[in-house]
């Protein structure tokens, strides 16, 4: 059969699918990496992937044996997984296949084999030649402010911008006149420089997926930005098209400047038929061996929690206090569930709840004399609604040091001269006396306390670039309601709910997004918690709620707040707005909020050599803050590592459990949801931001090379829109080594407090989100409040499960469990993979 000819928007179609997804720094959202095999079951796609890629996707066969042999899978887990993946009868001759067979390795990815015939033909490194230069100049065309001067006539599109460059610059790029007359060609296209460097057409199409994955960053994110634009501040004009075309013009220079006129066309030299890239594969046996042994893994941990979760179930009658002494909304982030936890510890009447961090305000925030507006919302979501900062009086500190200025020749030369021997002196004192300044990523930075917002809409033309600014009363209230049901919060109101955001400084992490709130497109969600509390205390906006049966007591006062995950400090806004009695009880609550932070900190310590947990609680404090503001420090905090489970329901069937930082936490009652409209609305957004977030873990973690971005000591930040190795290397998309080198590979477990009739309608309503447990991308499992059973969502429907471990760890003491944990670490007693803290019971 004839090879189907050279469609270009097939190809450029086909590479907008597959090439990472991951928009600019400033909007860093973890998102699936294999998001383009989503539509197949998750170990086919996984192994699809791997075959396509070369990527590795699980484990290898020997490291899940040496897990096996460690105790990290028990037997009997992997028994049950045999079972229930080949059954009972094949239980024997699968152990042996899983413990003992050998098995050829894998074979070599199916991407870069056309091209790769450059060095076998002719000796040379094509990407050697091309990439350094093709590299800087992507990075100068697309520059969001670290050049001094914009690249030249950057608004006619990068191929015109070169070819206008070309017409008026004494020097070239390009060394070929072939390449100086095709580039000047009116009828330039991909296929007619093709048919140059390749000339069989039925090696085009497998030729442009070689070169353009050879650098998935690069094109990765010029395909991002020609979808969305607007993951850049300042917009540039560029396509995935104009990038091939200039590639392919390099790559016939380079050719022509390396060998003359003694090259023909690669298809000349090529003895191997061509191949369709993306062709599904089967899995084969040591494929259908791996996956059982990741199922293993997960369930492993899965059973722990869920056996946990049954005892609480069936074994105590866990109720709120109706009398609060204050109720706190935090964002659903597993960095929140230990401070709750702590919270909760320190004042056993209060009531803590999760919801997405930006509070279901949907907005573009522009901070007071900013030039772009910033997404605070879901990067699905388009805001209609702007909230600009007004009345700041403080003036933003500025660091003399790191004054554009002395990019310049000359007044680059006197500040060398003049400040340079104080830059050596202050680089010393940061080193050994960190302390926040104006060079470091301050959370709490990203919104002036003292200043105002334009929050309410008196008039709805009021309007900036086709943005509303500020809600009307009606809309408040469409935005209030759905969050305090969705929540279950619809009685006995304390007379504080504080609504606390979550955001994270750091001076070394050019990946400083990936920490902050993921459901505000990377960014602290202070100003979203602020706009919610005036909300919630409008008394327009109350009576519109009580018009619908939401009853919000007078006394009742929300007030807005953030939690920086990083320096674990907290601070809160608008307190002069208080009533005086409110006022007296959060000066008590406050001292609660310190207490928490404190023990907190020593939690997260456990994690972090530097700090010796054995000293006083309050020097590990501080020990903390100065990991947050240190510029020797890579690992500030370790973001989402270990993140494993979400939960959605009562906090009270959870408040039991230590599950150590591994856990979302979304509220959600069902007694007030029978029919589960509210269901639909709260577990929407938690497929795409917590399984995102997890899948980006668990690839980066598997792949740290290929998936993940290595090590973050040599990165440099490119244009600010992407972090590189050198000045030369390619994007490094995923994540680094210093996020994720603790993390445990495993799927989310999603676990869901309703029947699980309920729960099976509801993900059946969005054919989207009903894919993400048809395909296994993320594990289901039903809580049912009917019958206190747990309900596993397997081939398409809710089976019971029963956990298999009947060992439940009881505790009161839990951080006499941590510093014993952090002293095995330090010891070397515990391995890598165990240094997790299996899931502990309250005895009280």
């Amino acid at each position: 059969m004839r090879p189907r000819l050279f469609d270009e928007n097939h190809v450029l179609h086909e590479l907008k699918h597959y090439l990472p997804n991951q928009a600019a720094l400033k909007d860093f959202v973890h998102h699936n990496s294999l998001h383009a095999f989503q539509e197949m079951d998750f170990y086919e796609g996984i192994f699809n992937a791997s075959k396509i890629f070369g990527i590795k996707v699980t484990f290898n066969l020997n490291e899940y044996r040496k897990l096996y042999q460690q105790g990290r899978i028990k037997p009997e887990i992997l028994d049950e997984i045999i079972i229930r993946n080949k059954g009972k009868a094949l239980l024997h001759e699968y152990r042996h296949k899983l413990l003992e067979a050998k098995y050829e390795p894998v074979s070599a990815p199916r991407i870069g084999k056309i091209r790769a015939n450059w060095k076998t033909a002719y000796k040379v490194d094509l990407d050697n030649l091309v990439q350094p230069l093709l590299f800087r100049m992507l990075c100068s065309y697309l520059d969001q402010g670290i050049a001094l001067w914009h690249f030249p006539f950057e608004d006619q599109g990068l191929i015109n911008a070169i070819r206008t460059l070309e017409q008026h610059s004494m020097i070239s790029f390009f060394k070929s006149k072939r390449v100086k007359d095709l580039l000047f060609d009116k009828n330039l296209c991909i296929d007619q420089l093709l048919k140059i460097l390749v000339g069989d057409e039925a090696y085009f199409e497998p030729y442009i997926y070689d070169q353009q994955f050879a650098h998935r960053g690069w094109s990765g994110i010029v395909s991002a930005i020609e979808s969305n634009p607007k993951t850049l501040l300042y917009t540039k004009k560029i396509s995935l098209k104009d990038l091939i075309l200039l590639e392919l013009l390099m790559e016939i220079d380079a050719l022509d400047r390396t060998l003359g006129k003694k090259w023909t066309a690669l298809g000349t030299h090529l003895n191997l038929p061509p191949q369709d890239y993306f062709a599904k594969s089967e899995l084969t046996e040591l494929d259908q061996i791996l996956s059982i042994w990741q199922d293993a893994f997960e369930w492993d941990y899965y059973d722990e929690v869920l056996g946990a979760i049954d005892h609480i179930a069936k074994s105590r009658r866990l109720v709120k206090p109706e009398k609060k002494s204050f109720q706190a909304i935090f964002c659903i982030d597993d960095r929140e569930c230990s401070l709750r936890r702590h919270i909760e510890a320190c004042d056993k009447q209060c009531e803590t709840l999760g919801a997405p961090g930006f509070f279901g305000a949907a907005i573009y925030f522009q901070p007071f004399g900013g030039k772009f507006y910033e997404k605070n919302c879901p990067v699905a979501i388009t805001p209609k609604h702007l909230i600009k900062e007004i009345e700041v009086t403080d003036k933003r500190q500025h660091e003399l040091l790191y004054t554009k200025n002395s990019h310049t020749f000359f007044r680059g030369f006197l500040i060398s001269l003049s400040l340079g021997l104080w830059a050596s002196v202050k680089m010393v004192l940061d080193l050994f006396r960190p302390k926040m300044s104006p060079a470091i990523s301050d959370a709490f930075a990203h919104m002036n306390i003292n200043g105002k917002l334009t929050i309410e809409n008196t008039d709805p033309n009021h309007k900036e670039n086709g943005l509303q600014i500020g809600y009307t009363i009606e809309e408040m209230a469409q935005v209030v309601a759905p969050l305090l049901k969705g929540i279950g919060m619809v009685d006995h109101f304390a007379p504080l709910v504080y609504v606390m955001a979550h955001g994270s400084s750091s001076a070394n992490n050019p990946h400083h997004g990936a920490h902050d709130c993921g459901a505000c497109s990377g960014r602290p969600g202070s100003v979203n918690a602020r706009v919610f509390a005036f909300m919630a205390n409008h008394p327009k906006v109350r009576a519109i709620l009580s018009v619908q049966g939401l009853e919000i007591p007078t006394e009742t006062q929300f007030l807005g707040g953030m939690h920086d995950t990083a320096s674990d400090e907290i601070a809160f806004y608008d307190e002069d707005l208080l009533t005086f009695e409110n006022n007296v009880r959060h000066q008590k609550n406050k001292d609660t909020f310190e207490e928490a932070l404190d023990l907190n900190a020593k939690e997260r310590s456990r994690r972090f050599a530097s700090i010796d947990i054995s000293k006083d609680i309050k020097h590990v404090r501080k020990a903390i803050k100065k990991r947050s503001v240190s510029f020797f420090e890579p690992r500030p905090e370790l973001g989402h590592g270990t993140n494993a489970l979400c939960y959605v329901g009562s906090r009270q069937k959870m408040k039991g459990l230590f599950l150590d930082r591994r856990a979302f936490l979304n509220s959600y009652d069902y007694q007030t949801d029978p029919d589960g409209k509210l269901l639909a609305q709260v577990l929407g957004p938690i497929p795409a931001v917590c399984g995102g977030i997890n899948l980006e873990y668990y690839f980066s973690r598997m792949d740290i090379e290929k998936m993940g971005a290595g090590t973050k000591l040599p990165h440099n930040v490119m244009g600010l829109i992407g972090v590189a190795n050198s000045s030369d290397g390619d994007l490094r998309p995923g994540l680094p080594l210093q996020m994720i080198e603790n993390h445990d590979p495993v799927r989310l477990l999603l676990m869901v407090e309703q029947r699980p009739e309920v729960v099976l309608k509801v993900i059946k309503s969005s054919e989207e989100m009903y894919s993400w447990f048809e395909k296994k991308w993320i594990h289901l499992v039903a809580v049912s409040p009917a019958d206190n059973e747990l309900y596993h969502f397997h081939e398409g429907e809710f089976c019971l499960y029963r956990p298999i471990s009947d060992k439940l760890n009881h505790t009161d003491d839990m951080l006499n469990v941590i510093e014993t944990a952090k002293e095995m670490r330090t010891n070397h007693i515990l391995d890598a993979t165990r240094e997790n803290i299996p899931v502990h019971v309250y005895k009280n």
